[in-house]
């Protein structure tokens, strides 16, 4: 397996999901002046990670290739505990931080990464720094008395991880959210966590 990343986007999920599973896999970094780049283009006109090629089988959306992953290893137990509701209860969750959370980041994205000097927030970008503090806060409550997202562990863990990367990197708290700064420090002494990191980036935070 492939999977096609950038650093500190979404698709260190699925590269902490591939260390977990312990699959053999290689890891392709694209970049705007990568050689990769125009064979990305072809498959998809979207953004361009992350992508998982699976032999003939090419893959996109962070979703569907968490959970084609975890399918694909069961005895991982990453999709719950096996039931339908198991099941219902990682989607969910995976939902909120994908449509929720993930989308929340987009009015701050452009001032915070992209530019070299930081830019007054716009009353949108103000608006979703507050909309990701309560966002925050949901998922704060929701880890009180749990290790983790859904009481063990599953694919919707590295995807929280990867949020609350962007909420440091944005100056967005957890300061008061302890059950969130808790979990944090348990998925940053993972072993599979700090390998995908360390491939993304080089170092350990």
């Amino acid at each position: 397996m492939n999977l096609h990343y950038l650093p500190g986007a979404c698709s260190l999920a699925a590269h902490i999901v591939l260390e977990w599973i312990g699959a053999p896999y290689r890891a392709v970094q694209i970049s705007d002046d990568s050689a990769e780049w125009p064979a990305h283009r072809r498959h998809d006109e979207t953004t361009p990670v992350p992508m998982l090629e699976h032999g003939d089988f090419v893959l996109r959306e962070n979703l569907a290739i968490l959970g084609y992953l975890a399918d694909l290893h069961p005895e991982a137990r990453l999709f719950g505990d096996g039931s339908p509701r198991g099941r219902a209860e990682v989607m969910r969750w995976l939902g909120f931080l994908d449509g929720d959370v993930h989308k929340a980041f987009l009015p701050l994205l452009p001032a915070s990464f992209f530019l070299a000097r930081p830019l007054p927030l716009s009353a949108p970008a103000q608006g979703a720094r507050r909309h990701l503090q309560a966002c925050l806060a949901r998922l704060d409550e929701q880890l009180a008395g749990r290790d983790w997202l859904v009481g063990a562990r599953s694919i919707a863990d590295p995807y929280l991880l990867v949020i609350l990367r962007w909420a440091a990197d944005l100056d967005i708290g957890l300061y008061g959210l302890e059950h969130l700064m808790r979990f944090a420090r348990r998925m940053e002494d993972d072993p599979g966590v700090q390998a995908a990191i360390v491939a993304e980036e080089g170092v350990l935070a």
